[in-house]
C-alpha cells in the first residue's frame, strides 16, 4: 500500500502550517515558545477565540455569514456580570444572567436576519455599534474589579483557577497527565470500534494504516500537550470549558438535523427550502448560537482579566472569524469542522503569543494576522475554483 503524499498534505494542510509556524516560533525566541507557561498561557489567553469560533462556524456555515457584534456583546454581558458582583449579588446569579443577556443578544439580531431578510453584515454591524455603546453605558466609562475568588476559580482566572492534584506531585501534576493519558486511550479505543461499525456497515474506510498514524500522532499530541500543563500548575478551569464548548458543538455539526441543516442551507439555501427546510430557523438558531458563546466569551473573559473595562472584547470578532477561514470553513459557506476551528484558533494564539515574546509592535502584529487571514482566503477561493 502506498500513501499518497499529495492526499495527505491536501487534507492536513493547516495541522502542518501549526507545526511550521510552532517550529519557526520555537526556534527565534530561544526555545521560549514552549515552556510550560507559554503553552498555558496559550490556552487560558485564548479561550475566548476557541469559545467565540465555535459559534460563529455555524453562522459561517449558513453561507459565509459572521457576526461583527460578538466583541461588543462579549463587553456589555461581562459588563453586566462585572457590576453585578460588584454589588454583591451572587456569582451564581450572575452568570446566569450573562448567559440568558446573550441568548437574548442572539435572538434579537437573528430575528432580523432570519424574518426581516436584513442582511447579516449590516444587522451586526449594527449591534456592534450599539452594544459597544451599551457596554460603555453599563460601566459608565470605568473599569469594575471582580473580587468573588470562587467565580474566579470556576472560569478560569486568578492564581488558583487550576484543577487540583489529586496525587500531590511536586514538580509534576501527576492527575493533569494522567488526564492526557486517559483521554488519550480514549480517542483510540473510539477510532478503532469506530471502524469496526464502519466496516461492519459495509462501508469502505480505507486502509489501516492511515487510522493508525492518526492514532498516533493524536495521542503522542495529547500526552505531551498535558505533560506541558502539568509542568506548570495543571490544568486551568478554562480549558474545561473550551472542551465542553468544542464536543457540544462538533455533536451538533455532525451528528443532528439542525447540523445537517446548517450546511445544506450553505450549501444550496434555495434547494434547502424547496425540500421543506424552513431556512429561517437554521439562520436564528445560528444567531442564538452565537449569542449565547458571546455569553460564554464575556464570562472567560472578565474572570481571566479578574475585571470588566469598556475596551474589552475589541477585534474579538476577528479573531474568532479568522480562527474560521483559517481553519477551513468555507467563504461560500457549507463547509467547516470543528477541528479546523481548532487549529485555526490554535494557530493565531500561536501567532499572537510567538509575536509577543519577539517584542513585535502591535500595529505589525496586526499586519500578520491580517495577511494570514488572507492567505487562508485566497486558498479558499482557488480550492473553490478548481472544484467548479
Amino acid at each position: 500500500m502506498s500513501i499518497n503524499i499529495k492526499d495527505v498534505l491536501k487534507k492536513y494542510t493547516m495541522v502542518f502550517a501549526l507545526l511550521a509556524v510552532i517550529i519557526f516560533f520555537q526556534a527565534i525566541t530561544g526555545g521560549k515558545m514552549l515552556l510550560a507557561q507559554n503553552v498555558n498561557n496559550l490556552i487560558s489567553q485564548n479561550a475566548y477565540v476557541f469559545v467565540l469560533a465555535a459559534g460563529m462556524l455555524l453562522c459561517i456555515l449558513t453561507g459565509g455569514n459572521i457576526d461583527l457584534a460578538c466583541g461588543s456583546v462579549v463587553c456589555f454581558i461581562g459588563g453586566i456580570g462585572a457590576v453585578m458582583m460588584d454589588k454583591d449579588i451572587s456569582w451564581v446569579f450572575a452568570v446566569i444572567v450573562m448567559f440568558i443577556g446573550g441568548i437574548l443578544v442572539g435572538a434579537w439580531q437573528g430575528f432580523w436576519i432570519a424574518y426581516f431578510k436584513v442582511p447579516p453584515f449590516i444587522a451586526t454591524l449594527a449591534g456592534m455599534y450599539a452594544f459597544r455603546g451599551l457596554s460603555n453605558v453599563v460601566l459608565q466609562g470605568y473599569t469594575v474589579g471582580i473580587r468573588n475568588q470562587v467565580f474566579l476559580n470556576v472560569f478560569g482566572g486568578g492564581a488558583d483557577c487550576y484543577i487540583p492534584d489529586l496525587f500531590g506531585g511536586q514538580n509534576l501534576n501527576v492527575t493533569c497527565l494522567l488526564i492526557g493519558i486517559i483521554l488519550a486511550v480514549i480517542f483510540v479505543v473510539m477510532t478503532v470500534t469506530g471502524r469496526a461499525r464502519a466496516i461492519k456497515a459495509g462501508n469502505d474506510v480505507g486502509p489501516f494504516y492511515g487510522d493508525a498514524v492518526k492514532m498516533v500522532v493524536v495521542s503522542i499530541a495529547v500526552i505531551w500537550f498535558f505533560y506541558k500543563l502539568a509542568n506548570y500548575k495543571g490544568i486551568p478551569t478554562s480549558l474545561i470549558w473550551i472542551g465542553v464548548v468544542l464536543l457540544v458543538y462538533a455533536y451538533i455539526t455532525s451528528n443532528t438535523r439542525m447540523g445537517r441543516y446548517l450546511y445544506a442551507v450553505g450549501g444550496n439555501e434555495k434547494a434547502t427550502t424547496l425540500s421543506g427546510i424552513d431556512s429561517r430557523k437554521v439562520y436564528f438558531f445560528a444567531y442564538v448560537n452565537m449569542g449565547l458563546m458571546s455569553g460564554l466569551a464575556g464570562i472567560l473573559t472578565i474572570a481571566r482579566a479578574t475585571q470588566a473595562q469598556p475596551t474589552f472584547g475589541q477585534g474579538y470578532e476577528m479573531d474568532a472569524i479568522a480562527a474560521c477561514f483559517i481553519g477551513g470553513a468555507s467563504a461560500y459557506g457549507g463547509e467547516g469542522n470543528i477541528f479546523g476551528i481548532v487549529i485555526g484558533a490554535l494557530l493565531m494564539g500561536v501567532i499572537n503569543m510567538g509575536m509577543s515574546i519577539m517584542g513585535m509592535e502591535a500595529n505589525y502584529q496586526k499586519v500578520v494576522k491580517g495577511l494570514v487571514v488572507l492567505i487562508a482566503i485566497i486558498f479558499d477561493v482557488v480550492s473553490n475554483s478548481k472544484k467548479k
